[in-house]
């Protein structure tokens, strides 16, 4: 069939079987080869967004600023009056801000589009006659997808199969209940959307069941995508931190401007005769026309100089940098607000099984009227035995231990397959839930094989499992019955019929039974005293730190094919109770050192699991997470209390057990009513909601569906508690950057706005030209900022208590560094300055004996006087007080010695650029008319080096005395 046939066909008019064979597609799935050459046709599996800006428009949104247009006027008034050198060097500098401010916010767009690729959800398929996850966007027509609850239809579908199935889709078609799917039926060509039944759409959402499909269509062809035109938009996305940084500038910009203009006019008063502007306007503007459009360049450099326009793109770059790093660390970010408030985390509330522990569970003990048995074997491989007090048992002598496992490969979705050869040994892998997992290798070591048990008892129906009923049910066809197999059926009188089976939490499933197994195979009645042995098996199983499943089954002569005539309620009833396994899933490794980073670092770890007290405060106790004294809570005890009693008896609670996700929200409001910020994990899809309360929802990458991944901040990508401790410590490393590169550009600002506004109120000249100024904010300043955005964090990162959610990015500490800095910079600046005064009036034999310099200069007439040797001082004073002061400023506390010189590449990458261009604009002739420089001497290098060390030793020494007061 044509590719041109492929889309025109109506795939709800056909049945199955054609629509299989009308998109070529074998049993086995599309091979890989296939998949390519569809890719190549059809094209990734995407919605198209909106084309983003080009080159032409980023640069207008660079230059189409108030204050850059002022400087591109001034450039082009100092073109008119004849200064055609400045003028081109001014525009230069502008032109070059702007590419780079393209080029910066360009790799930052590039760095969150590379993310939010990863973030992609995968999708389920058969290909090459295996089932693998694959990105959804690389999914093509012919593909066979598995359909789990929780999941997102990646594509539009054709079902082939559909157990319970219902899927919301009322992001599509309005309809506001969940649609229930039969993928058996055949439609009419022209039924509408809500009513085609055999068929899912991309973007709507598995509510129920599970399912199989084909698909038909993807990407701009799919039912969203004819209607993708209302969805093409570019999502921007600002965190609380920008929005603060940009209030901060709007703030620099009018204090800044109202400085500027104070500077504006002292200049002019004192470089030219003022009164003549009131009394002859015309003659005061031609007779200092030089005069006046070079204060107006120097007021308009020092405005642009005022407000640190790059901080929002390299604030961008620094969270995308560290989001990057954080998907190192198996830590995947979809929000970048996120970030800034893992640093702020205080309590981490964590799943247990799969991220306290290592979620490859291994059955060790199943019960069954009175008679523990004991499984060897570790790891998904089938091979172990049956032991009973230590010795080694013929497991076919007890039946109902059989029949125990029997039913764990019937209630049953996963598979066991051989993935190779590991030093000459057979290795396995799970596909499907670990749990489940764990009763088909057991059932293995008993000799019981999954497919054979899928043939004689084939699955009819499902009420699949959820987190609140904790319980799933399958019915299956007594087909083909053997007297050797492990079920209770020993000849076909059973035939035909039909078994329910249910598995589930043993106290649940242990209230809907009126009968036990004995050994034999017979069912007794559930008296109140067999009811008492279970439950006291069940608990010395999970003392043990055991995760324990009931299971029971009820045979029934006819149960409806129909879905929508099942009731649970009526499946659940009468049923025999069969046996209790017991798993362990052994904590992680890495997970009790974590804990003790995260417990040094000022936060608490809750563990919130559905398992029993027992085994959680097992594991609990096992890695560290229980503190002494704390305690346990149960679900059924939360539901006896209100939110008060709760938010008082919280703080000493460190494992919740038997939970519901209902218990997950109040536990998260309890805490947040504390103040804490709550990182909470969850992978299911009633997870969601708490997910979405917490402070920072964390979803798991293996096990979560789409819908917590889709809820979620943070997914963590090998559902690991250690990596949500990594990514807190990366967090508050990025944050921690952003304050370092915020407090060197904003001190290095404000000080050269003070330098030109005191030497401007002094009556002396500018310190600094327009051009100096320019590139101090392009280069002395810009460089060492991106580089001290790389940092790989404090050595005692982790430390230091949470910060406050609420800390302005200018906290107290920093302000006192900002006006030291400013102090120690503005003395240094102007103390070279004065220095070169002082000698240029000299070299001139202008100073009278005996006179004090100081005084000299400034009662001196500086107008219509080239002061290039001052000026160069202060240039150079200036440019290499940043450069030096760029080592100091990255570590907030920590000693520059400490932390080490030469640590960070970049940084030295930065100063050595900076320096190298410094010089040049110094030493080269064609370049020192321009940037008003000379290359300075022995005397004048000895006393700018001298003075450019200050801020970098101020720095060190403040950094000591708040180490002091913090210890």
């Amino acid at each position: 069939m044509s590719h041109e046939e492929i889309k025109d066909q109506e795939w709800h008019a056909l049945k199955a079987e054609d629509v299989l064979k009308h998109l070529e597609v074998q049993d086995a799935g599309l091979s890989s080869a296939e998949v390519e050459k569809r890719l190549q046709y059809y094209g990734q599996n995407q919605l198209r967004e909106a084309p983003r800006p080009g080159f032409l428009a980023l640069l207008w949104a660079q230059l189409n600023n108030f204050v850059v247009i002022l400087l591109i006027v001034a450039s082009v008034i100092s073109a008119l009056l004849g200064d055609y050198v400045e003028a081109a060097a001014i525009m230069a500098i502008v032109v070059l801000n702007s590419v780079l401010g393209i080029v910066q916010e360009q790799r930052a767009e590039q760095a969150l589009a590379a993310l939010k690729k990863l973030a992609a959800p995968d999708a389920q398929v058969l290909r090459d006659g295996v089932r693998r996850s694959v990105p959804s966007y690389n999914l093509v027509p012919g593909d066979i997808v598995f359909l789990e609850a929780g999941n997102f239809i990646p594509a539009d579908l054709r079902l082939l199969e559909a157990v319970n199935l219902r899927v919301e889709e009322a992001s599509l078609t309005g309809e506001s209940l969940p649609v229930q799917k039969n993928a058996a039926t055949v439609l009419e060509k022209n039924v509408p959307l809500g009513d085609r039944k055999n068929t899912a759409f991309l973007g709507t959402l598995v509510n129920y069941g599970r399912g199989r499909g084909v698909v038909t269509s993807t990407g701009m062809r799919t039912q969203l995508g004819l209607i993708a035109t209302m969805l093409q938009s570019v999502e921007t996305e600002e965190t609380p931190l920008q929005r603060r940084l940009d209030q901060l500038g709007r703030s620099l910009s009018i204090g800044s401007l109202i400085l500027v203009a104070v500077v504006f006019i002292v200049a002019l008063i004192n470089q030219t005769n003022i009164s003549q502007l009131f009394t002859s306007p015309l003659a005061y503007f031609g007779e200092f026309a030089e005069q006046i459009t070079e204060v107006f360049i120097i007021a308009i450099s020092l405005a642009i100089a005022a407000v640190p326009e790059g901080l929002p793109a390299v604030v961008t770059i620094s969270l995308a940098l560290g989001m990057r790093e954080m998907i190192q660390r198996h830590a995947l970010i979809r929000k970048l607000s996120s970030v800034e408030t893992l640093g702020s985390a205080t309590v981490i509330c964590s799943d247990k099984t799969g991220t306290l522990t290592q979620n490859e569970m291994t059955v060790t003990r199943i019960w069954a009227d009175d008679q523990f048995v004991h499984v060897t074997g570790t790891g998904y491989a089938p091979q172990g035995e049956f032991q009973v007090d230590g010795a080694k048992v013929d497991v076919k002598k007890y039946p109902a231990i059989l029949s125990t496992l029997w039913l764990g490969l019937l209630n049953n979705d996963a598979t066991i397959e051989k993935t190779g050869e590991n030093d000459a040994v057979q290795t396995y892998r799970i596909v499907g839930d670990p749990t489940e997992g764990s009763l088909l290798v057991a059932a293995a070591k008993a000799g019981a094989i999954h497919l054979d048990i899928d043939e004689a008892y084939p699955r009819e129906n499902e009420v699949p499992f959820d987190s609140e009923r904790k319980r799933m049910i399958t019915i299956h066809d007594v087909r083909d019955p053997k007297p050797h197999d492990p079920s209770p059926f020993y000849d076909e009188k059973h035939k035909n019929w039909d078994v329910i089976a249910v598995k589930g939490a043993p106290d649940i499933v242990l209230e809907l039974c009126t009968q036990y197994q004995g050994m034999d195979d017979k069912p007794q009645p559930m008296t109140k005293e067999a009811r008492e042995r279970i439950l006291a098996a069940n608990d010395a199983m999970t003392r043990d730190a055991l995760r324990v499943l009931g299971l029971a089954y009820r045979l029934e002569r006819d149960v409806p094919d129909d879905p929508e005539k099942i009731k649970a309620e009526e499946l659940e009833k009468n049923l025999v109770f069969v046996g209790l396994v017991g798993m362990i899933d052994p904590p992680r490794t890495e997970v009790k050192p974590a804990l003790e980073r995260a417990r040094h670092a000022g936060i608490r770890t809750v563990m919130i699991t559905g398992d029993f007290p027992n085994t959680a405060k097992a594991i609990a106790e096992a890695i560290g997470l229980l503190r002494p004294g704390k305690k346990v809570l149960t679900g059924a005890a939360l539901d006896d209390m209100d939110d008060e009693e709760l938010k008082n008896i919280i703080e000493d609670t460190d494992v919740f057990a038997r939970v519901s996700p209902e218990h997950k929200m109040r536990i998260v409001d309890a805490l947040q009513a504390n103040d804490e910020i709550v990182a909470m994990t969850g992978d299911g899809v009633n997870d969601a909601p708490a997910i979405k309360r917490a402070d920072i929802g964390v979803a798991m990458g293996i096990t979560g569906t789409d819908v917590a991944k889709g809820t979620a901040d943070m997914v963590l990508t090998d559902d690991n508690y250690a990596s949500i401790v990594s990514a807190v410590q990366q967090g508050r490393i990025i944050y921690s950057n952003i304050r370092k590169f915020v407090f060197f550009l904003l001190s290095s600002n404000v000080a050269e706005i003070m330098i030109i506004f005191l030497a401007t109120l002094a009556g002396l000249p500018a310190p600094l030209t327009a051009i100096q100024l320019l590139w101090l904010n392009l280069i002395t300043d810009g460089a060492p900022a991106l580089a001290l955005a790389m940092e790989k964090g404090d050595p005692d990162i982790m430390d230091r208590k949470p910060r406050a959610k609420n800390e302005p990015i200018v906290n107290r500490s920093m302000g006192v560094g900002i006006v030291i800095q400013t102090i120690v910079q503005t003395g240094a600046v102007l103390g070279a300055f004065v220095m070169g005064l002082i000698w240029h009036l000299e070299a001139g034999a202008i100073i009278p004996s005996g006179t004090n310099a100081l005084s000299f200069i400034l009662a001196h007439d500086w107008r219509g006087i080239d002061v290039q040797t001052a000026e160069t001082m202060a240039f150079v004073t200036l440019s290499l007080a940043e450069l030096f002061r760029a080592y100091t400023v990255r570590s907030e506390r920590a000693s520059v010695f400490q932390i080490g010189f030469f640590s960070n590449r970049y940084m030295q990458y930065a100063v050595g650029l900076s320096i190298a261009l410094l010089l040049i604009v110094c030493a080269v002739p064609f370049l020192q008319p321009i940037f008003n420089t000379h290359f300075l001497t022995g005397r004048e290098w000895s006393v700018v080096l001298g003075l450019a060390l200050m801020p970098a030793v101020a720095e060190e020494i403040t950094k000591f005395f708040l180490r002091r007061s913090k210890a």
